[in-house]
Formats: C-alpha cells, sequence, structure tokens
C-alpha cells in the first residue's frame, strides 16, 4: 500500500519516503520479487486507472465463480447426429484443446464425431473441407481457420443446410452472416486485449515499460495487438517501448535473436511484456536468460491468448512467463455441441460468450489448462443426459 504524507510533514521527510520507496520498489530485481510480479515506481500517474484495473484483474483472476453459461436449451436431439472438426492443424494446443472439448460432450449427447487436420496449410485445409463436406454429415466445425480461405467449400456446405460453427473461425463471436455461421464460438478479442494490458498497468501500479508482441500480417491478431496499446495508453505513466512484429511461423528463429537486441536497447526500462499468443515467450526464453534475467524477474510477460499447456507450464515453474489470458478449450469444445443441439432443434445460437480469465501462478494450482467448473452438469442438465 502506498504511503501518502500530511500536509504537515516536512520536505526532508518527504524526500527520505521517496528515497525508501525507490529502494523498496523500483529497485527490486529477479527472484527477489516472488510471486508478486510487481515493478515500478508505487505513485502512478493514473490513480482512477489504476484502481479499475486492478479491480478487474482481482474478478478475472478469480476461479470460484459460478458457471455463467446459457440456463435453457433444447433437449438432446433424438436420432445419430455426425459432426466433422475440420482442423487448421492439430498441431496447434489451441485447436486440439477445442478438438477434444467437441469429443467428450459428442460422447455425452451420443453423437458421433471426426477430426480431418488440414495441415496447416490453405491448399490441406481446403481439402480437409471439402472431404468433410462428402461425408454428408450433420454439422461442420471450422477450426481455427478463415473461413475466407475456404469460400467455396462454405459455400458449398450452405446450399447442403450443413450448419456451420467456427472456432476462432471470425474476429467476433456469435452468428455470421458473412461467412455464413451459425455461431463462432471464442472469447471476445476486445475484453482479452484489454484484461492484459490492465494485468500490466495493476502489477506495474501503473508505470510499466512494455513491448507488444504480435503478427501483423494476420488481421485478427493486429487488432489485438492495437486494442492492447489502446488501453496501455490509458495510464499516462505506463511506456509502450517498442512494438515487436514477427509473424507466428518465424517467432522460433527471430524472437531469440529481437529479444536479445531488445535487452541491449531498453535495458532495465523493459519490465513488462505483452504478446497476442503465448508462444513467443517459449521462443524468447532462452535469449532472455543469456541475457542474465531471472526467470521469476522482469521482464514480467502475459500471453493475451490461447493458454495451452507450455503456457502454463511456464507460468508454474516462473520461467520467463507470469500470466496468461487462456480460452477455456474444453468448455469451448462442449458450448459448439451445445449450439450443433440448437441448430438442429431450429432454435438460435445461445450467445454465450466466455468471460476472459488471468492464470498465474498464485491461481492456476499447478493445472495445464483453464477449465471452469459447473459448464459439464449444466450442459448435461440442459441435454436430460
Amino acid at each position: 500500500m502506498p504511503y501518502h504524507p500530511t500536509r504537515k510533514q516536512t520536505v526532508r521527510a518527504v524526500v527520505a519516503l521517496a528515497v525508501l520507496t525507490a529502494s523498496l520498489t523500483g529497485c527490486v530485481r529477479g527472484s527477489q520479487m516472488g510471486v508478486s510480479h510487481t515493478a515500478g515506481s508505487s505513485k502512478a500517474g493514473c490513480p482512477s486507472v489504476l484502481a479499475r484495473a486492478k479491480q478487474a484483474v482481482a474478478d478475472a483472476e478469480a476461479t470460484d465463480n459460478p458457471w455463467g453459461g446459457p440456463a435453457s436449451g433444447p433437449r438432446a436431439v433424438a436420432g445419430k447426429k455426425t459432426i466433422v472438426y475440420v482442423a487448421n492443424t492439430m498441431t496447434n494446443p489451441g485447436i486440439a484443446g477445442a478438438a477434444k472439448g467437441v469429443r467428450e460432450a459428442a460422447r455425452t449427447i451420443g453423437w458421433k464425431v471426426r477430426v480431418i487436420d488440414g495441415q496447416g496449410s490453405p491448399a490441406g485445409v481446403q481439402k480437409a473441407f471439402s472431404q468433410a463436406i462428402a461425408l454428408n454429415p450433420s454439422g461442420i466445425v471450422i477450426g481455427g481457420f478463415d473461413p475466407k480461405t475456404t469460400s467455396e467449400q462454405v459455400r458449398q456446405a450452405n446450399a447442403r443446410n450443413i450448419p456451420l460453427i467456427g472456432w476462432h473461425a471470425v474476429n467476433n463471436p456469435g452468428p455470421s452472416k458473412s461467412p455464413k455461421l451459425f455461431t463462432n464460438v471464442t472469447t471476445n478479442v476486445t475484453d482479452v486485449a484489454k484484461i492484459s494490458a490492465d494485468w500490466v498497468i495493476a502489477q506495474s501500479n501503473g508505470t510499466a515499460g512494455v513491448i507488444v508482441f504480435t503478427d501483423a500480417s494476420i488481421p485478427f491478431a493486429d487488432m489485438k495487438a492495437e486494442l492492447i496499446k489502446k488501453e496501455l495508453a490509458t495510464c499516462s505513466d505506463v511506456e509502450l517501448l517498442a512494438t515487436e512484429n514477427i509473424p507466428i511461423p518465424d517467432s522460433s528463429s527471430r524472437t531469440p535473436t529481437e529479444v536479445t537486441s531488445l535487452l541491449s536497447r531498453y535495458g532495465t526500462k523493459w519490465t513488462y511484456s505483452v504478446a497476442i499468443n503465448d508462444l513467443y515467450f517459449g521462443d524468447a526464453a532462452p535469449a532472455l536468460r543469456s541475457g542474465g534475467k531471472q526467470g521469476g524477474g522482469t521482464p514480467f510477460n502475459i500471453g493475451a491468448g490461447d493458454g495451452d499447456s507450455s503456457a502454463f507450464q511456464r507460468i508454474n515453474r516462473e520461467q520467463y512467463q507470469a500470466a496468461t489470458v487462456p480460452e477455456p478449450l474444453n468448455e469451448q469444445g462442449w458450448q459448439i455441441v451445445d449450439e450443433f443441439n440448437r441448430a438442429f432443434s431450429g432454435q438460435s445460437a445461445s450467445g454465450y460468450v466466455s468471460p476472459p480469465h488471468i492464470a498465474t501462478t498464485k491461481n492456476s494450482a499447478g493445472a495445464s489448462t483453464w477449465d471452469p467448473k459447473g459448464y459439464r452438469e449444466a450442459y448435461r442438465k440442459l441435454w436430460g443426459k
């Protein structure tokens, strides 16, 4: 809690207090900081923003909130249904995690699931989507790729009245008219970007020196980075040092070199990082280690997206990542199945959007994913299963 001197204190006392405060906060390094992940002066120039950010972060870090998904919906549709999950690439932990949730939920409701891997290339995804349509399934999941790259397959599925549900397929959650999707299951990018920046503001007491890592070749990622920077700018004492544009496919080769350069350029001014995907910090770790940085010290890093098992491992071991805003992947798989059940029943999409969550060493309890409580029981009740 920062100390607030009274009017009767002398200038000498105020100066002494300032020196003491700086020695206790601004000069703490590495493992001395423990799990508080706080770096910077205790005197922020944005007290109202700081107070709001701290409250938002406290809410997002809670793990015992009741599940807030749909409270009503149709019973499980009778008869056998087959869902085909077309994956951009099953090597992506987020896509694979959502597919796992779809399989689990489908077993509960009594449906079959087939996963077709697009192998991460446009041609491979188009081929996988065509294979899915040829199976004449009850529904198709667009798993982690832009439907615009498969516009012909989308048109064919629409013509056959095969419901399409996206997972991170378009920018926003909910139904989409162009492309025509029954719904798109994802967290809200604005919420994720905002809470990531708020974590930096809150943990640094509003005085961070920040670097943002993004992939400007992906419009969705570029938008997320801009939203992060917009929120950081609400606090006048937070300094955006740089925006590093590193294409995700090049991250393993380019991130170490860029991080070494950033350490040379900014030194101790670089206290926090936000990345549009956790993977950057796995690639940054060797360079940070070589640069003399402690795994649990500055720069404190937060990933604004996915929250795969490797990110949780880094967080739990305090190895160059302090936090992530993870997708509730398994829960989203269950939501996808529930949305198909609504489509088959002639009802509208649920409209549910998972709220953002922040996972840290303190609240993850050694877990490797973010798996909210209560959704399995709630969906079983809705479906009569």
